[in-house]
């Protein structure tokens, strides 16, 4: 098959280097984009008066029965023609003849393609703005129902505090918060037009590169010629978003891991989210945490890559950039899946009220309080907890916990220990105590519940804003 860029050469080039040259495997999920930027590019060839109007009306027509014939499976893709952008040009061609020769008029591959994917771009960010709020939803959902259910946190993986469930769910918010907010970075930076900067210096041809960002709603334009081609920050700020939204998702992962195993008990999975052993029939194993716990690797590892693609580029394009779209389309699919499913297997999966009950009462988590009960009393809190220090190891070391040891026991360590000290020691106590912004406390709860909605709201806001854009 001819290339459509054939002219210069006197050999077909070897069909190896056809296969890896071309790119039609995985951009041809650009093949919206694609018409739509070349049916914007027609319009405008046509009322700046560099193409006839009559060809600027059947190339119109013809990409859009194009688009007809795609989306109803009835388009071929060829892997001589490379890519998406030359599969369709080279069918509208054959569909009605001279015109369609005329649509790559004024633009390149180079801006043709960087357009595709910030169109691209915009389209995925709003669809994972929604799923991310779905998870978010999910998450203040189970904690609204669990504000009142104790467990123990951890640092070190060690029992330090109690908390609530709540409470900890709400960590994971918060994170998403911020994810959100990385997102709408992502959109900024793909809402920029680069079509009409040709493959590096523009164009001869009187084009309207404005009106293109109006028929297809973008916000700005690039300025400079040379950047928009060669520019794929864009792609690298999702890629660190897609990073650190699944570094989020693995930390949640492993908690669940942990939580759903015997030793913890403190939830159980749904069955629908979960999968068995063919060998060992008492299994019940909390694959898709350990999944996403391990997809997160990989989404790494397409932002390093991108990254190493992109250090050493002279300007403008180079074939490296090529690089830049299966890697991302990894990402998007990966993390648009992981947060579906998790919302789902969040909402769904049962929580041991009790078990974690049993946990926080039977550790060693409310020294602490123990030794802000003596502060309260006088004590510097230096020697406050040395004294605890002491009365936690002389509990260890004849197997009790503190709520266990007596009155006189007490009053060896420090006669500021009262009667009232065994309310202090009481978890419930411990969490209700702790009112500090941001703390534990079930008057917090309901205060970080309410701005929570209030951020949900927000953030849906901002979501249609988006979609009314693309």
């Amino acid at each position: 098959m001819a290339k459509l860029w054939g002219g210069r050469f006197s050999k077909n080039t070897n069909e190896l280097v056809d296969a890896f040259n071309a790119s039609i495997d995985f951009d041809k999920r650009l093949y919206n984009e694609d018409i739509r930027g070349s049916i914007a590019h027609a319009n405008m060839l046509a009322k700046c008066g560099i193409i006839p109007a009559e060809d600027g009306e059947k190339i119109v027509a013809g990409l859009k029965e194009i688009l007809k014939d795609i989306e109803a499976g009835n388009f071929s893709f060829e892997v001589a023609l490379e890519d998406i952008h030359m599969n369709v040009e080279a069918r509208l061609t054959e569909r009605i003849g001279q015109a369609g020769a005329r649509l790559h008029t004024a633009r390149s591959r180079n801006d043709q393609v960087a357009l595709d994917m910030h169109m691209y771009m915009k389209k995925e960010v709003a669809e994972i703005a929604e799923l991310l709020i779905n998870f978010e939803k999910a998450l203040l959902t189970v904690a609204k129902k669990h504000d009142r259910t104790l467990m123990p946190g951890y640092t070190h993986l060690q029992r330090a505090q109690p908390i609530t469930f709540a409470h900890h769910l709400l960590a994971y918010f918060n994170m998403l918060q911020r994810d959100f907010r990385r997102l709408l970075g992502v959109w900024e930076g793909a809402d920029m037009m680069p079509l009409g900067a040709g493959a590096i210096a523009g164009t001869t041809f009187p084009i309207d590169r404005h009106d293109v960002a109006v028929q297809l709603n973008f916000g700005k334009v690039y300025c400079n010629s040379m950047d928009a081609v060669s520019d794929r920050d864009y792609v690298i700020e999702f890629l660190s978003f897609a990073s650190m939204l699944m570094m989020h998702m693995s930390r949640l992962s492993e908690e669940v891991c942990l939580w759903s195993s015997t030793e913890f008990g403190f939830i159980e999975l749904d069955d629908a989210f979960a999968t068995g052993s063919s060998m060992m029939p008492q299994k019940k194993n909390p694959d898709i945490a350990e999944l996403v716990r391990g997809k997160t690797g990989r989404v790494y590892g397409h932002l390093q890559a991108m990254l190493v693609t992109a250090k050493g580029l002279p300007l403008t394009y180079n074939k490296d950039l090529q690089e830049d779209k299966e890697g991302f389309f990894d990402a998007v699919d990966t993390i648009k899946f992981s947060l579906a499913v998790y919302t789902d297997m969040i909402m769904t999966m049962t929580v041991n009220v009790d078990k974690m009950q049993q946990a926080v009462s039977k550790d060693f988590s409310n020294a602490t309080d123990l030794a802000d009960y003596l502060v309260r009393k006088g004590l510097p809190f230096r020697q406050a907890h040395e004294v605890v220090g002491k009365c936690v190891a002389y509990a260890i070391l004849n197997n009790k916990f503190l709520p266990e040891i007596s009155l006189e026991e007490y009053k060896d360590f420090s006669e500021l220990f009262e009667a009232d000290l065994l309310e202090a020691l009481k978890p419930e106590n411990c969490v209700a105590a702790r009112k500090s912004y941001g703390g534990p406390a079930f008057t917090e709860n309901e205060k970080q519940f309410a701005i929570g909605e209030e951020v949900v709201a927000a953030q849906e806001k901002t979501l249609a804003e988006l979609q009314a854009k693309l």
